[in-house]
């Protein structure tokens, strides 16, 4: 349910979908619960609820900025239309307030509302799939007795006939989404430690991490669901809203390789860890989400994600400081450094290695960075185009912005500061063209509103 999550599925192109479904033939226990243990009265199970909602991420796409929770309306642009989130309150006429218990596994799991037509994959019931009987239990609880009812209808959708026909979705669900029963046989939270089972349940189900971090195939479902499915599960996904999606598994040069356990718990805690700090679509993942998870919970995350190897294997990445003794010594050669040392190196450092404390990154480095080191440098560029901002929460109270550059810098700057970057402190990345920066100037996210900067 994530806010950042594009649609991937068009109607049209399911209707000519034709192949075997996504293997699901290991057999394995059913995942943990999602809490720590169950809760016999009514109230516990209402904030267990809560808590599943949170960890699954609900609010993101089901609450509108300014509006009830979960009273629906967040619009998914497509080129030929878009599709709003509905309202899952708990009203009768506008919610969800008419489904019984089997009404609600069903739609969260298998994608198919009271009626049979079945959901668009921006709700990732792929992942849910996974999710325990108590979990959908809990979570139903809480939906009905936990959350205000909003009788607020729904924006209809804007998708044009035979576009917004939904029986090609049916198709699509038959193929590529697996029921609960062939989930609950496909998947690591069967395997290892209680630590280990926990970590991949929370991954796979709830957090639906794939659904952004791992490719699509050419009918854009999920190349895999989990790691028994390959080495794709969890690689880098497909660019949403603007933002290429990384890959999550142990790459040394641009996946988790270098961050260490802390390094990740921290992360999805505050928004910023000593390697990186987050931005675009992972931010509201964050705030909604991931931040108010409890920290056991976290490292179970961490610690699985550290089990996923390499997808691919490159030459490791080692710091190389011949930038630095460069602008020690005064040689400011290329017009990409004399741009960095007057714009960026007051934060990112002359070494490109950022400002670090407690663990956490103040202003991220760029030197070994993920994002930098990317083949494709989409998010690079918006981030100089567009700006960024670091959240406040309770965790990490003080915010920073990074300012938007796009109509401060021209393209050719912009694409002679990032090959700057690209290529020093030993990265080794490929350079950015300017045409490449004025084709991304077309896409580049809106800058971070002023409800959205940190407040200090």
């Amino acid at each position: 349910m994530k806010l950042g999550q594009s649609l991937w599925m068009l109607p049209a192109l399911v209707a000519a979908l034709a192949g075997p479904a996504q293997a699901q033939n290991r057999k394995t226990p059913p995942p943990p619960p999602t809490t720590r243990q169950v809760q016999p009265n009514h109230e516990a199970l209402v904030a267990e609820g809560a808590y599943v909602a949170t960890a699954s991420d609900c609010s993101a796409c089901h609450t509108l900025a300014g509006h009830a929770p979960y009273s629906g309306g967040v619009g998914f642009p497509l080129p030929i239309g878009t599709i709003y989130a509905p309202n899952i309150t708990p009203d009768p006429r506008y919610g969800i307030g008419t489904y019984n218990e089997r009404d609600f596994a069903r739609a969260v799991r298998e994608g198919i509302l009271p009626n049979g037509v079945t959901l668009y994959p921006a709700m990732p019931y792929p992942s849910y799939a996974r999710m325990t009987d108590h979990d959908i239990h809990a979570l139903y609880v809480y939906f009905h007795d936990g959350v205000k009812p909003v009788a607020q209808a729904t924006p209809a959708n804007t998708l044009p006939w035979p576009l917004s026909m939904r029986w090609p979705l049916t198709i699509w669900r038959w193929l590529f989404a697996p029921t609960p029963r062939q989930a609950a046989r496909a998947t690591a939270a069967g395997m290892g430690t209680p630590q280990l089972k926990r970590g991949a349940y929370l991954v796979e189900g709830p957090g639906h991490c794939g659904a952004c971090h791992t490719p699509r195939s050419l009918f854009l479902a999920e190349k895999a669901l989990t790691p028994q499915g390959g080495d794709s599960y969890l690689s880098g996904g497909q660019v949403i809203d603007g933002w290429l999606a990384p890959s999550l598994r142990g790459g040394n040069r641009t996946g988790l390789g270098r961050w260490s356990v802390d390094d990740i718990v921290t992360f999805l805690r505050t928004g910023r860890a000593a390697p990186g700090a987050a931005f675009g679509s992972m931010t509201p993942v964050i705030t909604h989400s991931t931040h108010a998870i409890h920290p056991e919970d976290l490292k179970a995350m961490a610690v699985f994600l550290k089990t996923l190897p390499a997808a691919h294997h490159h030459k490791p990445w080692h710091y190389d400081p011949q930038a630095l003794i460069a602008v020690q010594q005064g040689r400011l050669t290329s017009k990409g450094a004399q741009i960095y040392q007057d714009r960026c190196a007051a934060c990112h450092g002359t070494d490109g290695r950022g400002f670090t404390t407690d663990g956490m990154s103040v202003f991220p480095p760029l030197a070994g960075n993920p994002v930098v080191l990317s083949r494709n440098p989409i998010s690079l560029v918006h981030i100089v185009q567009s700006g960024a901002a670091t959240q406040q929460l309770p965790e990490s109270p003080s915010g920073f912005a990074m300012p938007a550059y796009g109509e401060r810098l021209s393209y050719e700057e912009i694409a002679a500061v990032l090959t700057y970057i690209r290529k020093s402190w030993g990265n080794h990345g490929h350079t950015v063209s300017e045409a490449k920066v004025r084709r991304l100037a077309r896409s580049a996210p809106p800058s971070p509103t002023s409800a959205e900067l940190p407040k200090n």
